[in-house]
C-alpha cells in the first residue's frame, strides 16, 4: 500500500476500523498520532503536540519512547520474539514471575501470565470456581462484588461489572447472575462494614469468591473508598470460607500512591489481577497471582490443572519489557513523583470545584477526577482540552486524568487547566 495522506487514512479508518466503545462507522473523527515521546503525542500533518493526560488508558507510566524500555524490547527481539509457553519456558517470563512475587503482598506465590487485564480476571474467577469444584463443593459458584465496579469486557468480567450503571446492561439475563453489595462509601462507615459481613455471610454457601477493585473503582465511576473496607472483606471472607480477589489492573504499580492498593490496608487477597502498566504501556500483558491455598486446592481435583492457555501466554517481548518497567519503577523514588503529581492536581483542579456544573473533585495519587452533574459532552470537552494542548478521554459524567509518572510540574498544571476547561465546555 502506498503512503497515505492523513485524509486518506481517516477515510479508510472510518470505513474499516472499529474503535473501542464506538459505533461502526464512527461518528467522531479520531486524531491521528504520528509519534510519541516523553509525555507528548505528536499529531500528523504538523498538528499540535498534546500532553497525554491518560497514560494511554493508564498504562504508560514511564511515558513514551523510553530508552530503557526500548532497549529491553530490542535486546529480546534479537533473541526471540515469541515461543509457545506449553512445555517450554524462558528467562524473561521466569524473572518476571519472581519479581512479581517479590513485590506483591506477602503470600501470593504463583503467577499465571495472560494476554490482557480482562483475561486475567477471567482466569482469576476460573481459579476460584475450579478451586471449590476440586474440593467437592460445586454449589459455591457465584461471585460477590460491590456496585460501581468495572472488571473488563469479556464474559465473566462483564458479569461482575455494575449491572445498572455499567456498560453491560445489554447482557442482563444472559450473563451469570452474581451477588452485588451496595457501593462502598468514600469514608469508613461501620454500618457499611456490617452490610458487607451480612451479605457475604448470607450467601456464603453459594459464593466462590468476592472480587473488588481496591481503594479506586476505575471505569465504573472513578470513585475512591476507604482502605479499611479491604480489611473488612478479608475478615468476612475468612470467617465465611470465601476466596478474595483484588482487581489491581488499574491501581497496581504505584498509581494510588502505594505500589499496590492492597498495601494501603496491609491485606493479602487469595488472588490478584495485574495489567495495564505492567509493561509500561509497551505491549499487552497481564498476570493473575494466587496463594498456595488456591493452587493446591485446584491440584487436588479430578481435573488437577488450570485448563487455560493463551497462545501468546508469557510472550518473551512482553515479559522482558515488563521486567524492565518494574525495575525502572522500583529503582527510582516513584513515591515522591506520585505525591508531586497528586499535589499539582489538587492545586490545579481546585478551580473546578467552583464551577456550577461540577458535582465533585477527587484526587488520589496520580489520579484526578472532576465529576459533573450531567453526562459529559465528549466532543466539546475533548475539543476544549485539545485547545489547551492536552489529551483526555472523558466518559459518562467524568472528566479525569491519570498522567504518566514522569509528567513535570508545568505539564501537570497544564493538564489541570485542560480538565477545568473541559469541565466548563462539557
Amino acid at each position: 500500500m502506498p503512503d497515505l495522506s492523513t485524509s486518506e487514512l481517516l477515510a479508510l479508518d472510518r470505513q474499516h476500523v472499529w474503535h473501542p466503545y464506538g459505533p461502526m462507522p464512527g461518528r467522531q473523527e479520531p486524531l491521528v498520532v504520528e509519534s510519541a515521546s516523553g509525555v507528548r503525542l505528536r499529531l500528523a500533518d504538523g498538528g499540535p503536540e498534546l500532553i497525554d493526560g491518560m497514560s494511554s488508558w493508564w498504562s504508560a507510566i514511564h511515558g513514551y519512547n523510553h530508552p530503557v524500555l526500548n532497549d529491553a524490547v530490542r535486546g529480546q527481539l534479537d533473541r526471540m520474539s515469541h515461543v509457545m509457553f506449553g512445555g517450554l519456558t524462558h528467562e524473561p517470563a521466569v524473572r518476571l514471575a519472581k519479581r512479581l512475587v517479590d513485590i506483591s503482598p506477602e503470600g501470593l506465590e504463583h503467577v499465571f501470565l495472560a494476554d490482557s487485564g480482562s483475561v486475567s480476571v477471567e482466569v482469576a474467577l476460573k481459579m476460584c470456581l475450579q478451586y471449590w469444584r476440586s474440593l467437592g463443593r460445586p454449589a459455591k459458584q457465584r461471585v460477590l462484588t460491590w456496585r460501581g465496579g468495572y472488571h473488563g469486557d469479556t464474559w465473566q468480567p462483564m458479569a461482575v461489572c455494575d449491572p445498572e450503571g455499567g456498560m453491560h446492561e445489554l447482557w442482563q439475563g444472559v450473563l451469570p447472575r452474581q451477588v452485588f453489595a451496595d457501593a462502598p462509601p468514600s469514608e469508613y462507615e461501620e454500618a457499611y462494614a456490617t452490610h458487607l459481613h451480612d451479605i457475604i455471610g448470607r450467601h456464603a454457601h453459594e459464593l466462590a469468591a468476592v472480587i473488588v477493585e481496591p481503594v479506586v473503582q476505575g471505569a465504573g465511576g472513578m470513585r475512591f473508598h476507604s482502605p479499611a473496607y479491604l480489611r473488612v472483606l478479608r475478615q468476612a471472607c475468612d470467617a465465611h470460607d470465601v476466596l478474595l480477589v483484588f482487581d489491581e489492573i488499574a491501581t497496581g504499580f504505584g498509581r494510588t500512591g502505594a505500589l499496590f492498593a492492597a498495601d494501603h490496608a496491609g491485606v493479602t487477597p487469595d488472588v490478584m489481577c495485574l495489567g495495564k502498566s505492567l509493561t509500561g504501556g509497551y505491549l499487552t500483558l497481564a498476570a493473575t497471582l494466587c496463594t498456595p491455598r488456591v493452587a493446591d486446592g485446584i491440584s487436588q481435583g479430578k481435573v488437577p490443572v488450570l485448563a487455560h492457555g493463551p497462545t501468546f501466554m508469557g510472550n518473551p517481548l512482553a515479559t522482558a519489557v515488563a521486567g524492565a518497567s518494574i525495575d525502572l519503577l522500583i529503582g527510582q523514588d516513584w513515591q515522591s513523583e506520585v505525591k508531586r503529581i497528586e499535589s499539582g492536581l489538587r492545586e490545579g483542579l481546585a478551580e473546578a470545584a467552583g464551577l456550577p456544573s461540577v458535582r465533585e473533585v477527587r484526587v488520589l495519587g496520580a489520579i484526578g477526577v472532576v465529576q459533573l452533574d450531567h453526562p459529559v459532552d465528549m466532543a466539546a470537552a475533548t475539543r476544549a482540552a485539545v485547545r489547551e494542548g492536552v489529551w483526555v478521554r472523558p466518559f459518562r459524567d467524568l472528566i479525569y486524568t491519570m498522567p504518566p509518572f514522569i509528567t513535570g510540574d508545568d505539564d501537570v498544571a497544564r493538564i489541570a487547566r485542560a480538565v477545568c476547561a473541559a469541565a466548563k465546555e462539557g
